[in-house]
């Protein structure tokens, strides 16, 4: 787990929190939207707060027995529980099978006991437990961390981080210290982008929203591919449905209708507000196409990709599903 600097954006927040890391309490809450940074963030703090020897930015050293123990992920007192991690559970023979999670589950909660129970390696440390992402927490996993909430152990800190903190427990979000993550100006994101050495950092960001981390991840997953499709939607009543199909195919059925979903977000946007948030660059034509749709089509269309969104992972014939949409795309103007 080798963490790197704090993204410009944070500075401030993480000069506030490290100045009074001494007074922190037993549970902080990151919330902010996907794609800025703060599980990062989140990491950088648990470390910085374990060194032996933070730097003059309050930043790990990097080189102390510490600061090696947390990048070779097996740190005394250190816990991060996602659901990502491998649960193994004894069946009833003795053996042991290992399951992928989509939730945290109790099991990951309850394996805290004996971390809470001990002291930290260091006579005046911390103990910390990273919990991401908080809203991942299901109803079982999420009663047991109330409890430890409810009555923390000495010198233990938990990291939360949400992405949508409204789905977390409230009584879990009254124990927590809530800190609203920061997100980059467009300026700053670009300019970080860009000394990312990013290529059209201008439309990645806007395609993702605004999260600069999102837009990077986007490029490995065919953004600049999505963009294309949203040309071809460009002819509204006349798309071509089969282009289109053939397009998506190869993008991947869930890429292909988050695309859609985006599209039809301006769309929709643009016919209340005359606003563009993710096609910055075809304002023009997502304006035109907006004076010419039928609005109980539109959201007809949107409630059709959401069901798809639903099963974009189940083996059904995507081919199909896909010109079904588009079919209905073209309806949708008048």
């Amino acid at each position: 787990m080798i963490v790197s600097e704090n993204y410009p954006w944070q500075s401030s927040i993480w000069q506030r929190l490290m100045l009074d890391k001494k007074r922190l309490p037993h549970a902080l809450l990151l919330r902010g939207q996907s794609g800025i940074g703060k599980q990062a963030f989140a990491i950088s703090l648990s470390q910085a707060m374990l060194c032996e020897k933070v730097n003059s930015a309050h930043q790990a050293c990097g080189a102390c027995p510490s600061c090696g123990w947390f990048e070779q992920d097996n740190h005394p007192d250190f816990r991060l529980i996602s659901p990502e991690q491998d649960v193994s559970k004894d069946d009833e023979v003795g053996t042991k099978s290992t399951k992928k999670r989509t939730q945290i589950v109790i099991e990951q909660i309850r394996g805290l006991s004996d971390f809470l129970s001990l002291s930290s390696h260091k006579s005046d440390g911390v103990r910390i437990v990273l919990i991401h992402p908080a809203e991942g927490l299901n109803t079982a996993a999420a009663n047991a961390l109330l409890k430890m909430l409810e009555e923390p152990p000495p010198n233990v800190i938990f990291i939360l981080v949400a992405h949508h903190a409204h789905k977390i427990l409230p009584t879990i979000m009254s124990r927590c210290q809530k800190i609203d993550m920061p997100v980059p100006s467009t300026d700053d994101a670009h300019a970080w982008m860009r000394q990312e050495g990013i290529q059209s950092a201008e439309v990645l960001l806007s395609y993702a929203g605004g999260s600069p981390l999102m837009a990077i991840d986007e490029i490995e997953e065919g953004v600049l591919t999505s963009i294309q499709i949203c040309k071809l939607l460009s002819f509204g009543a006349k798309s071509d449905v089969f282009q289109l199909s053939t397009a998506c195919l190869a993008l991947g059925m869930e890429n292909a209708v988050s695309a859609l979903q985006k599209w039809s977000y301006d769309l929709l946007l643009c016919h209340f507000t005359q606003e563009v948030r993710y096609h910055p660059s075809q304002e023009g034509v997502v304006k035109k196409l907006a004076q010419q749709i039928h609005l109980s089509q539109l959201l007809d269309f949107q409630k059709m990709l959401g069901d798809a969104k639903k099963s974009a992972n189940h083996p059904l014939n995507n081919e199909l599903q896909l010109e079904r949409l588009f079919l209905h795309y073209t309806q949708i103007f008048k």
